[in-house]
């Protein structure tokens, strides 16, 4: 079958609407031999018949039926396409969909997400969280504008992206009271048969931990693997073990679930990353996130 024609459909639509090809000429403003032949096509086209002559008047085939309930949906809803341009050109809002790697931090993700929404188009913010992977396959069919991720977009992948270094910062570990108490000696040896609680093994930062815990002849007592940095952060406030956070929203981690910090180091860094289908970044929200992240999140270090 050719391509459908939503002309003809249109015409097909007025006619079927009006009651007869008279009325819908007078409604189009063409000739009813014109309408009769766009008609025609039509039917050719769809390889069916959709009038049937009833004396002097056209009525709808079985087949005419069907294609009008699917003319009425696509025409009406077009009309009410028209209708919300027309009346609300100031509501309309930049739609900024972003995709979140399941490892980089809620807190993080904020904090470098929140100055989008303060540029003077405010744009309709949707956060999808997921497998770097998922979404990296969501960015190449452009469902997403952006992705957020703890590392650049593997070289594996056969996805046309780019990925913007955000910034970077070391770790901070930290303990619930009770946990801390137990292990308040001098930091880093204070975690040597220590509970750690781990990222998965698709953190980014996870390598650079082990090999510098190996490099201090640290061994610590794994008790727990995460692929979600939440969960990861829920386990380590209630007490199951040590656990480490980027540095950056250290404070505020702590803050917010009474751990005690037990040190930090510079020789382990998270970088964070935001990855679009820009060589060179456009888009005004992705804009505002690198600007900000490079002059107060991570301007110490970047």
């Amino acid at each position: 079958m050719s391509a459908l024609n939503y002309k003809h459909l249109h015409y097909f639509w007025v006619v079927a609407k009006s009651g007869g090809v008279s009325k819908a000429a007078e409604r189009l403003h063409l000739t009813p031999q014109s309408i009769s032949g766009q008609l025609g096509v039509l039917e050719e086209a769809l390889a069916t018949q959709l009038f049937r002559r009833v004396g002097r008047t056209l009525e709808l085939t079985d087949a005419g039926r069907m294609v009008l309930g699917y003319a009425e949906e696509i025409f009406v809803l077009g009309e009410e396409l028209q209708e919300a341009l027309r009346q609300q050109p100031a509501s309309r809002s930049m739609q900024f969909r972003v995709g979140i790697a399941d490892m980089v931090a809620k807190s993080v993700a904020y904090q470098l997400l929140e100055p989008a929404m303060r540029i003077d188009e405010k744009p309709r913010l949707q956060c999808r969280e997921g497998r770097l992977d998922s979404l990296l396959g969501e960015l190449a069919v452009h469902r997403l504008d952006l992705v957020i991720a703890d590392r650049p977009m593997p070289s594996r992948l056969n996805v046309r992206g780019f990925s913007h270094m955000l910034g970077e910062c070391g770790l901070t570990f930290l303990a619930a009271p009770a946990l801390a108490a137990q292990h308040n000696g001098d930091f880093p040896q204070l975690l040597d048969g220590a509970p750690l609680l781990l990222p998965g093994e698709d953190a980014a930062v996870r390598p650079k931990l082990m090999r510098w815990l190996d490099a201090q002849r640290i061994r610590p007592r794994i008790v727990g693997e995460f692929d979600d940095s939440a969960l990861l952060n829920a386990f380590g406030k209630e007490g199951a073990g040590i656990y480490a956070v980027p540095s950056t929203i250290a404070e505020l981690i702590q803050t917010q679930a009474g751990s005690v910090l037990l040190g930090h180091t510079e020789a382990v860094t998270e970088q964070f990353y935001a990855i679009s289908t820009e060589r060179r970044l456009t888009h005004p929200a992705v804009l505002a996130i690198s600007e900000a992240a490079r002059l107060q999140m991570f301007s110490a270090s970047v």
